[in-house]
């Protein structure tokens, strides 16, 4: 087998190389962040109406947001905001007084 390239004839030129640096973007400009909005809901949701589901869920896209924070100022209060929905609907939910049962007819 013959080798495709040699190092006497190789074209690249390390010394004009140059790291990527990304553009500057906005805050404005930022894609919205579906994950942190969809946590403060169903944290809403699970506190309002104790529904363990929504609670647990919010704790999951509380995480998915915190991973992907990229306006770290303006996306950690609404984290901490959803964190909190959630953790305080848990909370209710299995600490909290029981659910009255329901009435019979």
């Amino acid at each position: 087998m013959k080798e495709s390239s040699s190092t006497g004839s190789d074209p690249r030129q390390p010394s004009t190389a140059k790291p990527y640096v990304p553009p500057p973007i906005s805050p404005q400009d930022l894609p919205v962040d579906y994950a942190g909005f969809l946590a403060v809901v169903l944290g809403v949701i699970g506190v309002m109406f104790r529904y363990k589901l929504c609670s647990w869920l919010a704790i999951v896209f509380c995480a998915e947001s915190l991973v992907n924070m990229r306006n770290f100022e303006a996306d950690l209060k609404q984290v901490s905001m959803a964190m909190m929905f959630a953790i305080m609907g848990l909370v209710t939910n299995y600490f909290g007084p029981k659910r009255p049962p329901k009435a019979q007819p």
